[in-house]
């Protein structure tokens, strides 16, 4: 007996020590891989979404008001519905299935891909995504009694959350700000942008996501768990341009574009002295959720770009202004050498003849002019006089130095460089060089040509820059869609990535233009909005203006189009201290004649009152008290034509004009 008892003694303690040793084994040994195995049935870990940084207005320009944050772009919380196929009994499979399409309105082709996903073997299948709050709480108001009844464990239905594009101003600023893909990255869950400062500055408003674990159990919902590593949201890009300056620049420029029946439009508003853009408008518009819709159609694929730093067209007469600065400029480089100027700005030249050596075609004006000085040249838009000076130009100084002031000093021929992609250089022609067909940029006819806004291509950026010029002094700014990039970690300390409101900033910009000529010119293109000017229509009232009107064919295969053209208006308000240089272009406005008012496609008629009308809202919003109180309309109470702003001036430049070219002694 004894040795029974002993022997099942020794039995009873060697299963013991089996069953020891293979608890050491699992729970030692092999303690991390049972672990792993114990966690992947019992626990999920998903990714935690981060917040992609935001677009914000610059609500400080408004002075005196509270400066509240009001964001372009911003992330709202979605959801994606899932379910745990493993953990549905199979006969609940198809109700559920019909109840969730049900609820998610699913067309045909959804439906077959929803019931589906029920019958893969996987423990987490999509079934889909950026649901909304409200869509989200009827499925769980529907799912949690149905589970329970059902005794299904209630997280076999469940919701992970992210983050989705939203527009609080719905289409404003859609082709500077463009957007991201619906579907992101699988791997980094980043989003892909479309274009834009979303392309520019992808680098910036990228995040981290962060790690979620949750527990595979009845009593414990997926919504929860325990965030083991935190997310790391994105930086947010704080822009230059202001919300209701947009709107009013948005809105305006709809107006002026069905109005003249134009294809399309652009207005660009920039700060002079910083360089800022205050509003980037573009019509017909660009919505940036619906950017499937756009990018699918070829016929409204054009929309998405930002024409204003993607096309580069001939732009006419509004180049006028720089012949006379370089013409003045060449007068202060022959003075600096002893030399003769080449000509004086009050001087009476003739301009009745257009012939100019090396140009096989005569050159004219819109009206014959038997002379002109500087102020009645710009007034009256005329091109020979803007020819004669480029030949006495070329003749003293050549090609080579006229090129470079147009490049080196206006900035016309390269990027402005503006946090956007895809902008044009623009083309400058260049002695020398030779086109792909082999022919020279530069012939004998090619100054005179870009004398008046020809035979050179320019961008609306490079235009507004340009117009900078004046505006400011004479500094050649750069460009800039940014205020500051500011990093927020989730202690709450701020990192300041870029900052462009710095007085650094501003003190980068060089002198290119001297105040002498800056002046002169700024003169010579307040004529232009007076009586007797080719833009009347943009006479801001109760302010003072300055700027100029083109008007260029374009180009269509290879030739200039009699009946196309690209028709704008470029100037500063007020004028002694500018709050903006304002450009307006319409693209192809229909070619027609509009009695007592002139030919629709020119500048001053269809780009002009859209200048007027988005400069007028804008100094009011601005609150920019007026500087020219009697400088309206006869008929109005405050008009006073002995007092308004320039009106003096322009009658003693007609009464001349009339002497020298309708007067007795017209020719001597």
């Amino acid at each position: 007996m004894s040795k029974r008892l002993f022997g099942l003694a020794i039995a009873i303690f060697s299963l013991f020590s089996l069953l020891i040793a293979q608890f050491y084994r699992i729970q030692i040994v092999e303690g991390d891989k049972w672990t792993h195995e114990a966690k992947k049935q019992h626990f999920l870990v998903i990714k935690e979404p981060f917040l992609r940084g935001r677009f914000t207005s610059n609500t400080s320009i408004k002075k005196g008001h509270p400066d509240l944050p009001q964001s372009f772009v911003i992330d709202v919380e979605k959801y994606h519905l899932y379910i745990d196929p493993e953990a549905i009994p199979v006969a609940h499979r198809k109700p559920i299935a019909t109840k969730l399409m049900a609820i998610l309105d699913l067309s045909i082709d959804e439906k077959l891909n929803f019931q589906k996903q029920f019958l893969r073997k996987s423990r987490s299948r999509k079934l889909a995504m950026w649901l909304d709050l409200e869509t989200r709480d009827a499925i769980l108001d529907w799912w949690f009694p149905y589970a329970h009844k059902g005794k299904i464990p209630r997280n076999a239905v469940f919701f992970v959350n992210d983050y989705q594009r939203s527009y609080p101003f719905g289409k404003l600023l859609g082709q500077v700000l463009h957007t991201i893909q619906d579907v992101k990255d699988e791997k980094t869950n980043q989003g892909v942008p479309t274009g834009g400062l979303e392309l520019y500055f992808n680098s910036y408003l990228k995040g981290k996501q962060g790690k979620r674990r949750l527990m595979r159990s009845p009593r414990n919902a997926f919504e929860t768990g325990e965030v083991i590593t935190p997310p790391q949201h994105g930086a947010d890009v704080h822009l230059t341009i202001n919300h209701c300056l947009q709107a009013i620049a948005e809105q305006e420029l709809e107006k002026g574009v069905k109005k003249c029946k134009a294809k399309a439009g652009t207005a660009v508003m920039m700060d002079p002295r910083t360089g800022h853009i205050l509003a980037f408008a573009q019509y017909p518009f660009f919505n940036p959720p619906d950017y499937q819709f756009y990018f699918n159609n070829p016929e409204l694929i054009e929309h998405t770009r930002l024409k204003a730093i993607t096309d580069a067209n001939e732009p006419g007469s509004v180049m006028k202004p720089f012949t006379l600065a370089t013409a003045l400029k060449a007068n202060l480089e022959l003075q600096q050498r002893g030399e003769k100027p080449i000509f004086s700005p009050d001087a009476k030249i003739g301009t009745s003849d257009g012939r100019f050596k090396g140009r096989p075609k005569r050159l004219t004006d819109t009206h014959l002019h038997h002379f002109l000085n500087m102020n009645m040249a710009l007034q009256k838009s005329s091109n020979i006089y803007m020819a004669r000076l480029v030949e006495s130009i070329i003749a003293r100084l050549g090609k080579d130095w006229y090129r470079s002031v147009l490049h080196d000093s206006y900035g016309f021929g390269k990027k402005t460089h503006i946090e956007l992609p895809a902008e044009s250089n623009g083309v400058l022609p260049t002695p020398g060089k030779k086109h792909p067909n082999g022919a020279l940029e530069w012939s004998p006819a090619t100054p005179y040509s870009m004398a008046m806004g020809h035979n050179v291509q320019i961008t609306c950026l490079q235009l507004v820059r340009a117009y900078a010029i004046f505006a400011n002094g004479g500094y050649l700014v750069q460009p800039t869609l940014v205020r500051e990039i500011i990093k927020t970690y989730a202690d709450g300390t701020k990192e300041m990535l870029l900052d462009h409101t710095s007085e650094e900033w501003q003190k980068n910009a060089p002198r290119v233009v001297s105040p002498e000529i800056v002046d002169a010119v700024v003169k010579t293109m307040k004529y232009t909005t007076k009586l007797g000017g080719t833009a009347t229509r943009a006479n801001i009232w109760g302010y003072t203006e300055a700027g100029k009107t083109g008007t260029a064919n374009k180009i269509v295969n290879g030739s200039y189009s009699p009946t196309q053209y690209v028709a704008t208006f470029v100037g500063f308000t007020p004028v002694e201290n500018p709050a903006f240089v304002l450009l307006v272009s319409m693209d192809e406005p229909e070619y027609a004649y509009i009695p007592g008012i002139g030919k629709n496609h020119n500048g001053g008629v269809c780009a002009a009152p859209t200048f007027r009308e988005i400069a007028s809202r804008a100094l009011q919003y601005l609150g920019i008290p007026s500087d020219d109180p009697h400088g309206y309309p006869s008929g109005d109470p405050r008009h006073n034509a002995e007092k308004a702003d320039w009106v003096m001036e322009t009658r003693k430049l007609q009464e001349l004009y009339e002497s020298w070219n309708h007067g007795k002694g017209k020719g001597h």
